[in-house]
C-alpha cells in the first residue's frame, strides 16, 4: 500500500493545487471530496467510498503542507527511516519503507536533488549506495514534525481523545488486512488497480 502513495510526481503536482477550503467540504474538479451528501449514491456511507474519500483527502492535504518545505508525499517516510536509523543502503531503505527499488531510487533523485540527502559509495561494496541526510535535511525534521502534527490535528477535528485513538486501532486493523490482501494480489502476478484509483 505504501508504494501507491509514495513520490506519486504527476498526482502531487496536480493535488498542491487543491484548496484547504476544497478540503473542507466545498469539493473540487478532482473530486478530492464529495460536493454534497449522496455522491456516491447507494454506497454514501459505505466504507469503501467513505475510504476511498479519507485516503484522497488525507494525502491533498499532506501533499499541500509538505510542499510548504520542499517535500512530497512519501519522502517524510524516508527521511523518517534516515532519521530513525541512521545511513542506510538503497535497499535497506526500501525494506524499512515499503516500497520497491526502482520506486526508492526516484524519491532519493529528488531529496538529492533539494539536497536534503546524500549518496555516496558502501567502502566494502561499491556497487551499493550509502544514503545519508545532510545538514539541511537534519534542519528539516522539526518541520517534518510540524507538518505532521497539523494533519493530525485537521483530519482528528470533532473527535475526542479516546475517539482518536480508537480510530488509530481500527484503522489499524484494517491496514494489516489491506497489506495481507494486497501481498495476496502481487504474489498471484496481478498488482492492484493503481490507475484506476487515479483516473477517478
Amino acid at each position: 500500500m505504501a508504494e501507491l502513495s509514495i513520490d506519486e510526481e504527476r498526482d502531487v503536482t496536480e493535488e498542491r493545487g487543491t484548496t484547504p477550503e476544497a478540503l473542507s467540504g466545498g469539493g473540487d474538479e478532482a473530486g478530492t471530496c464529495p460536493s454534497s451528501a449522496g455522491e456516491c449514491g447507494d454506497y454514501d456511507n459505505d466504507l469503501n467510498c467513505l475510504m476511498a474519500y479519507a485516503t484522497r483527502g488525507h494525502r491533498v492535504l499532506l501533499a499541500g503542507l509538505l510542499g510548504e518545505i520542499d517535500l512530497y508525499p512519501g519522502q517524510e517516510r524516508v527521511m523518517g527511516a534516515l532519521w530513525d536509523n541512521g545511513p542506510q543502503s538503497q535497499n535497506a531503505l526500501a525494506r524499512i519503507v515499503g516500497v520497491d527499488v526502482s520506486t526508492m531510487t526516484k524519491t532519493l533523485q529528488r531529496l538529492e536533488r533539494s539536497g536534503f540527502v546524500s549518496r555516496r559509495p558502501d567502502l566494502a561494496n561499491r556497487r551499493i549506495s550509502i544514503v545519508d541526510i545532510t545538514p539541511k535535511g537534519h534542519a528539516l525534521r522539526p518541520e517534518v514534525d510540524r507538518v505532521l502534527a497539523e494533519v493530525h490535528r485537521r483530519m482528528t477535528n470533532g473527535l475526542t481523545a479516546e475517539q482518536t485513538d480508537e480510530l488509530s486501532s481500527l484503522l489499524s486493523v484494517v491496514r494489516n488486512n489491506l497489506c495481507r490482501e494486497a501481498k495476496v494480489v502481487e504474489g498471484a502476478g496481478r498488482r492492484p488497480a493503481a490507475d484506476a484509483t487515479r483516473s477517478g
